[in-house]
C-alpha cells in the first residue's frame, strides 16, 4: 500500500487575495483551490509552504526599506481547512513581516485547526522541531529551514525562523550541525523524512551552491528535499534515488506575471511513498488566474511540461508525460552517479 503526499510551493494568502478572497464572506473557502482541490483530497498528505503569516496583530517589520509585507485576516485559516492542509512549512521570508507578535497567533491558529507546521517558533528548539504526520502505513516527519532573512534567525531566546547558511561546499557551521541534528531527530520520529528549504532567489536555475546545499541534506538522511523560494518549478534529481524537488514554485498568490518565466504556472507535485521511499512522483499542471489555483490548459500545459521535461533532464531525470500529467517512475530510474554537489500591478515577492 503507498501514500500519497502532496506538496505545493508557496501558497501566499496576503495582500490581495487577502483583500478580495479572505476578507470576502461571500467567498467560499474552498473556491480558492479550484478544480484542483480533488485531486488535492484524494492525497493522504497535504503540504504547503505558507507564504504570509496568518494573523490580525502586529506591525510592518521595516515598511521603508522591505518591499513586501504579507499578512492575510485569521479567517485564512478555513482556506487551509478547505484543502485539509495537513502541515505548513513557516521558515521563508514572510512569516515575520508583522513581528514576533503575528507569529505567536499565527502558530496558535494554526494549533487550534489542527495543522501542523515547521520551520518557525518561540525559539531555535521550537523552529527546528518537526511537524510530524500520521498515516495509516507510516509517520512522516517535516523539518523546514531557509537562508532567507537572518535577522529572524531564532536562538535559544529570541522566537524567529530555523536560518541557514551554506556556499559551494555545503552547509557552514554551525548550521551543518544543526541541520545534521534536525533530520537525525526526524529520523528517529518517523519513517520518512521531508525537508522543506525556502533557499535561494526568486529566479533562475538552482546554482552550485544550491545544488550542494541539497545534497548534503539528502546525505544527511532526508528522503526528499522539497524546495520554494524559486517562483518558477525547477528540474527534478535523485541522489540514492531520494528526490530533489529544486523548486515547487508558486501555487496561490497576486504576483504580477513574467512573460518568460511564467511564474503563474505550477504543478501540484505528488509522492507516491511506499515503504518509507518514493516510488513514482506525478505533477499535475495548475496555474494561477483571479487569486486563485486551477488546472493548466491547452498551451498552458505544453509550456510546463516542456519545462520541467527539459530542466529534470539536465539533471538526467527522464520525466514521462502523457495525457497532459507528468510522471516521474523512480523505481525504474537508471540514476547517474551524482554523489556530492553538482552545479508590475501586483508585484512579486
Amino acid at each position: 500500500m503507498s501514500t500519497i503526499i502532496a506538496l505545493t510551493g508557496d501558497v501566499m494568502l496576503g495582500r490581495l487575495v487577502d483583500q478580495y478572497m479572505v476578507r470576502n464572506s461571500t467567498v467560499s473557502p474552498a473556491s480558492i483551490w479550484g478544480d484542483v482541490l480533488p485531486l488535492m483530497l484524494s492525497a493522504g498528505v497535504r503540504a504547503i509552504n505558507l507564504e504570509c503569516v496568518i494573523s490580525s496583530k502586529g506591525a510592518k517589520w521595516k515598511p521603508l526599506t522591505k518591499a513586501f509585507h504579507f499578512r492575510a485576516h485569521p479567517r485564512a485559516i478555513e482556506f487551509l481547512r478547505a484543502a485539509s492542509i495537513d502541515c505548513v512549512t513557516l521558515a521563508n521570508n514572510h512569516v515575520l513581516d508583522y513581528g514576533a507578535e503575528a507569529l505567536e497567533e499565527c502558530i496558535q491558529l494554526l494549533d487550534r485547526a489542527g495543522i501542523k507546521h515547521a520551520g518557525a517558533g518561540a525559539n531555535l528548539a521550537q523552529a527546528m522541531e518537526p511537524a510530524l504526520l500520521t498515516t495509516p502505513e507510516d509517520t512522516i516527519a517535516v523539518v523546514a529551514l531557509t537562508d532567507n532573512e537572518p535577522e529572524w534567525e531564532a536562538t535559544a531566546s529570541r522566537p524567529g525562523v530555523f536560518y541557514i547558511m551554506y556556499d559551494k561546499q555545503g552547509l557552514l557551521e554551525p548550521y551543518r550541525s544543526r541541520v545534521r541534528q534536525a533530520i537525525a531527530r526526524a529520523r528517529s520520529l518517523a519513517g520518512l523524512v521531508i525537508v522543506s528549504a525556502h533557499v535561494g532567489p526568486n529566479w533562475g536555475k538552482p546554482s552550485a551552491a544550491m545544488q550542494a546545499l541539497a545534497h548534503q541534506i539528502i546525505d544527511f538522511g532526508a528522503d526528499v528535499y522539497w524546495g520554494h523560494s524559486n517562483h518558477a518549478p525547477q528540474g527534478i534529481q535523485f541522489v540514492h534515488r531520494r528526490p530533489i524537488l529544486y523548486s515547487t514554485g508558486d501555487f496561490v498568490d497576486d504576483y504580477a506575471v513574467d512573460p518568460i518565466e511564467r511564474n503563474d504556472l505550477c504543478f501540484l507535485f505528488c509522492l507516491h511513498v511506499e515503504r518509507g521511499r518514493t516510488s513514482k512522483i506525478v505533477l499535475y499542471p495548475t496555474a494561477i488566474e483571479d487569486f486563485r489555483v486551477r488546472r493548466a490548459q491547452g498551451e498552458e500545459v505544453r509550456f510546463l511540461m516542456q519545462r520541467i521535461t527539459s530542466l529534470s533532464a539536465e539533471f538526467g531525470t527522464q520525466v514521462l508525460v502523457r495525457d497532459g500529467i507528468a510522471e516521474v517512475d523512480v523505481l525504474g530510474l537508471d540514476e547517474p552517479d551524482v554523489s556530492g554537489g553538482a552545479r508590475a500591478a501586483n508585484p512579486v515577492d
